[in-house]
C-alpha cells in the first residue's frame, strides 16, 4: 500500500509540475535556445513588407523586399531576390550573385585557424543575441488561461505580466518589463507556436533614441520543419513612435520565412533561378 501511495504521489506531483505555467514556459525557453542554435544549419527565404501609416491608421506607402539566406563557411549571407513584389532585374541579379561569389572566394582563402576564430566569434554573437530571453521565466508572472488547438496541435495558452519590482540582470531584457503577452505552447514538444505581445510603456532603443509608444502590438508564429525542429514562420508588428527628437512614425512590419532547407554545400554557389 505504501508503495502504491508513493507512486500515486509521484504521478500527481508530475502532473502538477506539467501544469505549472512557469515551468512550461521555462522548458519552452530552453527549446527556443536550442532551435536558435540549430537554425544555422538551414537556408531560407524571407519576405518583408513595411507599411507606413497615416494618422487614421491607413497604409500610405509600402516597401516590399525578399531575400534568400544561404550559409557560407559557417555564416549566413543574404542574396536579394525581389523588390516591390517583383524579381530583381537581370543586371541586379547578376550583381547579387557576384557579391556572393566574392564572399565565397574570400572565405575559401582562410586558413583553418582563421576560420575557427571567425566562426567562434560569430557563434558567440549569436548566443548573446538570444541570451536575454532566458530571463523570461523569472521576469514575468504567468497564468494558465486554458487549452486550444493550433494547426491540429494541442497547446497551452499562458498569459505573462511583468513582475512588479523585478530588476533584469541583462540589459537586453529590460524592455521586457514594459511588455505583456500571451504564449501558445505546444503540449508535446514545449515549443512556441504563437506569441502575442503589447507594449505597456514607452520603450527607447537604438543609437538614435527611437521611441516606441505604449499599445504597440507584436505577433510571432513558428512552424515545425522537417519533423526536426521549430523555426520562425511569421512576425507582425504594428505601432507608433518617434525617431530622434521630432520625426513621428506609425508603421506595420510583416516578415515571413519559408522554404527552409537543410544546408547543403551546393547552396553556397548556386545562382538564383
Amino acid at each position: 500500500m505504501s508503495r502504491l501511495l508513493l507512486t500515486l504521489c509521484s504521478v500527481s506531483a508530475s502532473l502538477l509540475c506539467a501544469q505549472d505555467p512557469r515551468e512550461i514556459v521555462r522548458k519552452s525557453v530552453q527549446m527556443d535556445q536550442t532551435n536558435w542554435l540549430r537554425m544555422k544549419d538551414y537556408t531560407w527565404v524571407a519576405h518583408l513588407a513595411e507599411r507606413h501609416l497615416d494618422s487614421n491608421g491607413q497604409v500610405k506607402a509600402e516597401d516590399k523586399r525578399a531575400w534568400e539566406t544561404v550559409i557560407l563557411y559557417g555564416e549566413p549571407h543574404r542574396r536579394m531576390l525581389e523588390r516591390d513584389g517583383k524579381p530583381l532585374p537581370p543586371d541586379e541579379q547578376r550583381k547579387e550573385q557576384e557579391k556572393l561569389d566574392k564572399s565565397v572566394a574570400k572565405l575559401a582563402r582562410e586558413t583553418p585557424e582563421q576560420k575557427l576564430r571567425r566562426v567562434a566569434e560569430y557563434e558567440k554573437r549569436r548566443q548573446k543575441d538570444r541570451e536575454f530571453l532566458t530571463e523570461i521565466p523569472d521576469l514575468y508572472d504567468f497564468r494558465l488561461e486554458g487549452e486550444d488547438k493550433v494547426d491540429g496541435r494541442d497547446v497551452w495558452i499562458i498569459s505573462a505580466t511583468p513582475k512588479t519590482g523585478y530588476r533584469p540582470k541583462q540589459r537586453d531584457a529590460k524592455p521586457l518589463m514594459k511588455i505583456r503577452g500571451k504564449i501558445w505552447i505546444d503540449k508535446s514538444e514545449y515549443q512556441w507556436v504563437r506569441l502575442e505581445a503589447e507594449t505597456l510603456d514607452t520603450i527607447s532603443y537604438g543609437l538614435f533614441l527611437a521611441r516606441l509608444n505604449p499599445g504597440a502590438k507584436l505577433v510571432f508564429e513558428q512552424t515545425r520543419v522537417n519533423d526536426d525542429l521549430w523555426l520562425p514562420k511569421r512576425e507582425f508588428a504594428r505601432g507608433a513612435g518617434r525617431v530622434g527628437l521630432l520625426k513621428k512614425v506609425a508603421m506595420e512590419q510583416e516578415l515571413t520565412w519559408s522554404n527552409y532547407r537543410k544546408f547543403q554545400v551546393e547552396s553556397k554557389v548556386l545562382a538564383a533561378p
